[in-house]
């Protein structure tokens, strides 16, 4: 009752010509030069004289007035919707605490308006709390944009569904969020928002259900869902934790599983996920399965180049079997092995190619097909570009290019030709993109542009060691990309002349007057710079002493200098792939009072040929995801014993030994394959034999293996010994059973073998580094002769690691490693569970 005569009452009081329309409805006097009445009982048509904002500090008024649509010059009824209309709209923004409309001035059937605003508070900051600062950080970062935005629901809102999103994702699911609105003192009209934040524990997944499914049993379709699982006691990796994004992918995933199996028409219906406890949810989807459909009768249309039986050899797929658009996808344009038929064309010329599978009738359960193909016509290549190389010459990179101007356009040489600028190391493997541009079906022609981006190849080796009882220094710089021909052009040095793609490394170690040794290498890939014929010359001298001076008859030494001439060739059998390389080495061992060999004074001289052949057929050198390395390498010196009438059985050790003489045999092998997602499996096996061409005279005292440890050449390089490394075993300690650990270790043995079984996930690949994580089983022994030898003998080791590649500093890698078999008289027998490395890799290639 009271509500109704309020109502009546504002009725008839509207006969002030001065009225005033707030968000509250009460009218008020205002000035005016008309006695002429307003009210909602009287309204009067009138024009709009003018329009004023009061109130504002930060927004635009003339957008203001623009959004209360009291434009001057219009006609309106006053009062009336129009006057009612201009309050709601201005309101609706959001922007304000109180909104009026006045009648600031009437003359005759002009009405003139102020609208007085009093504007809402606007954010200074967001201060986060119970977080930790990574994690405010990261939360500031989606939150950066909202300082100085006004305060209103809104913002709120969307301050809170961005904080519930974040952790939503990282598998928070039931976050609180409650935010608290305090005063700035230092800003007037400014709000500080301190937001407490709950997390809650991480949201594990209690159980999952399905309905719908017949032929999929539930405990399938689990495995269908990789990252989406229940949890369980024995589950320590991920433990059934929640995360919507990798949920969303198992969800597709589930359902092309489905359609591969032949139930093309299975599809989630609808899925949900409920609180089943604190921290615990359920999962439960509702699927269609469909019928199970297999393939029928496959028909080509379009092929002129190639006839059905080859196509029809090349798709693989036969009557019955079941229908799988992946495996169809597969073998018409999409196989990894480029097998498909698709590059079957590509690979002859036909760019433009494209196959569509058409699907021309289904009945019952069986669906027929038609390959529908466009060949096109064939395309020569026209011109070769590279673009992108800022420092490396255009030639070190077209050199490398498999595909020629003159040629048939080849899908599979442009694959063949990234893998080549990837083994170069000057450039970011994951962003060359070769791009055919300026097709031109008239005469058939088409350009090829290579996309590189540069990324820094040399590498500096600045580190600080504990070897031989001392620290060990080292300095060591490699440039990869050196440039021999403007060693004397100082305009090229930056800080040294690049991009010729030759390598240039010069490293020095010491330990003061007890340890020195200083070496250098160059190498140039094409020499002559038009054939890839590799040569490499390298220089080093090594000493290891007890530091007395030359002169005093207690000093101990041994010193090592040498020197290697290399040429090689990349050949064209039995494929492309393969290479071979030829060297020369002379070394010299000049010992005194060393008691670690068969001799302890004298001088050794070792002349010595090599040949080498290997296969690498990596797609990247860093990360390998396929592909294999192999190298056989076979080195000898002249049978000097059987070459000369020395009675060698009462020659003296001086004699025996003063021109080394063997047979060395290697053989290693590497191969890599994707098994899933991107974890990668690596195997490897060496194998290493040094034979003897007289039973008088023995095996040599240098160039003997040594396996355990982390592989590093230091003292053991200088002691004319080859380093195996194998993980979890002590540097040296894998010797043969039964031998004299001090002589065993010191001198090392004439044959070993090593397997390796390797996982490897990466975490980032960039230009700027790349880093991955593994786990390994190793096996490997070492025997004194072969009647003894026994490949499957072998010290076993397994562990965890992780490798750094930072271009500057090379592969850096650390391991656990855990010896499962003891090596009874070496300290700790044999073991050591920590290895550090250092570029340990197996190149493969010339570069």
């Amino acid at each position: 009752m009271n509500r109704i005569l309020i109502l009546f009452l504002l009725l008839i009081s509207g006969t002030s010509a001065m009225a005033q329309f707030g968000r509250t409805g009460t009218p008020t006097p205002a000035r005016t030069t008309s006695n002429e009445e307003l009210s909602y009982l009287n309204p009067k048509e009138m024009v709009i004289g003018g329009t004023t904002i009061t109130g504002t500090e930060f927004l635009d008024k003339d957008v203001l007035i623009t959004i209360s649509k009291l434009t001057k010059g219009d006609r309106i009824t006053v009062p009336g919707d129009a006057t009612s209309n201009a309050v709601k709209n201005l309101w609706g923004q959001g922007l304000f605490d109180d909104v009026k409309l006045n009648i600031s001035e009437i003359r005759s059937d002009t009405v003139f308006f102020e609208i007085a605003v009093v504007e809402r508070p606007r954010l200074t900051r967001i201060e986060l709390l119970g977080l930790k600062k990574g994690e405010i950080g990261d939360v500031n970062e989606k939150l950066n944009d909202k300082t100085g935005k006004v305060v209103n629901e809104n913002l709120l809102k969307t301050t809170t569904d961005i904080i519930k999103k974040h952790f939503t994702e990282k598998g928070y699911l039931f976050t609180d969020v409650t935010i608290v609105q305090r005063k700035d003192t230092a800003e007037a009209n400014n709000i500080i928002l301190d937001i407490k934040v709950d997390k809650n524990d991480r949201v594990k997944i209690s159980e999952v259900l399905f309905t719908g499914n017949k032929d999929f049993k539930n405990k399938t379709l689990k495995k269908y869902l990789k990252k989406t699982k229940e949890k369980a006691i024995y589950k320590v990796f991920g433990a059934g934790k929640f995360l919507q994004n990798k949920y969303d992918e198992d969800k597709l995933n589930m359902i092309s599983k489905m359609h591969e199996k032949g139930y093309r028409d299975a599809e989630i219906i609808k899925d949900t996920t409920y609180r089943t406890g604190k921290s615990t949810i359920g999962v439960k989807i509702d699927l269609y399965e469909g019928p199970k459909y297999y393939f029928g009768n496959v028909t080509w249309a379009g092929n002129a180049k190639y006839s059905t039986t080859v196509l029809d050899a090349i798709l693989a797929i036969k009557k019955g079997e079941v229908f799988s658009e992946k495996k169809l996808d597969r073998k018409l344009s999409n196989s990894p092995g480029g097998d498909d038929v698709s590059s079957l064309y590509l690979n002859d010329g036909y760019l433009t190619f494209n196959v569509d599978p058409v699907q021309t009738k289904i009945y019952g359960d069986t669906i027929d097909l038609e390959i529908r193909m466009y060949e096109g016509p064939q395309y020569t290549i026209n011109k070769i570009m590279v673009k992108g190389n800022e420092l490396t010459n255009d030639k070190v990179i077209l050199r490398e290019i498999r595909t020629k101007p003159g040629q048939k356009f080849s899908k599979e040489l442009i694959v063949r030709s990234t893998r080549e600028i990837a083994q170069l190391g000057n450039f970011d493997d994951t962003k060359t993109d070769p791009k055919p541009i300026n097709i031109n079906p008239n005469d058939g022609t088409v350009d090829i542009e290579y996309n590189v981006v540069e990324k820094p190849s040399d590498q500096i080796e600045l580190s600080g060691g504990f070897g031989g009882g001392r620290v060990v220094g080292t300095l060591g710089l490699t440039f990869n990309n050196f440039s021999a021909r403007n060693l004397f052009n100082m305009s090229a040095w930056k800080p040294l002349p690049k991009g010729d793609g030759q390598k240039l490394s010069i490293r020095g170690q010491t330990n003061g007057k007890y340890y020195q040794s200083y070496s250098f290498s160059f190498s140039e890939p094409w020499l002559g710079g038009k054939k890839p014929i590799y040569f490499g010359i390298s220089a080093f001298t090594s000493l290891q002493s007890n530091g007395l001076r030359n002169n005093d008859i207690n000093q101990q030494k041994i010193r090592l200098n040498g020197m290697t001439f290399s040429l090689g060739q990349r050949l064209k059998w039995p494929d492309d792939y393969f290479q071979a390389n030829t060297s020369i080495n002379l070394q010299q061992y000049i010992l005194n009072n060393y008691n670690q060999f068969i001799f302890s004074t004298g001088n050794s001289y070792n002349f010595n040929l090599t040949q080498e052949f290997s296969r690498s057929s990596i797609d990247a050198p860093i990360f390998p995801t396929s592909g294999s390395n192999l190298k056989l390498t076979i080195q000898a010196t002249p049978p000097y014993s059987l070459l000369n009438n020395k009675n060698y059985a009462v020659a003296t050790d001086k004699e025996k030994y003063r021109f080394t003489e063997y047979h060395k045999w290697k053989f290693e092998s590497q191969w890599f394959q994707r098994i899933y997602g991107k974890l990668v499996l690596k195997a490897q096996a060496q194998f290493g034999f040094l034979g003897i061409y007289n039973q008088a005279v023995g095996q040599s005292a240098f160039e003997r293996f040594k396996l355990g440890g982390d592989g590093m050449q230091g003292f053991d390089y200088l002691q004319g010994s080859e380093i195996i490394a194998m993980r979890g075993y002590a540097n040296n300690a894998v010797i043969p059973a039964g031998s004299n650990p001090t002589i065993a270790q010191g001198s090392g043995s004439p044959i070993f073998n090593k397997y390796v079984l390797e996982l490897r996930h990466p975490i980032t690949a960039s230009q700027t580094a790349t880093i991955f994580v593994l786990a390994f089983a190793e096996g490997g022994n070492t025997w004194n002769t072969f009647r003894e030898f026994a490949p499957f003998n072998i010290r076993r080791t397994a562990g965890v690691g992780a490798r750094v590649f930072l271009p500057i500093f090379g592969l850096l890698g650390i391991d656990y490693g855990f010896a499962f078999d003891k090596i009874p008289g070496v300290p700790d027998n044999g073991r050591n569970p920590f290895t550090f490395s250092i570029s340990q890799a197996m190149n493969g290639g010339f570069n």
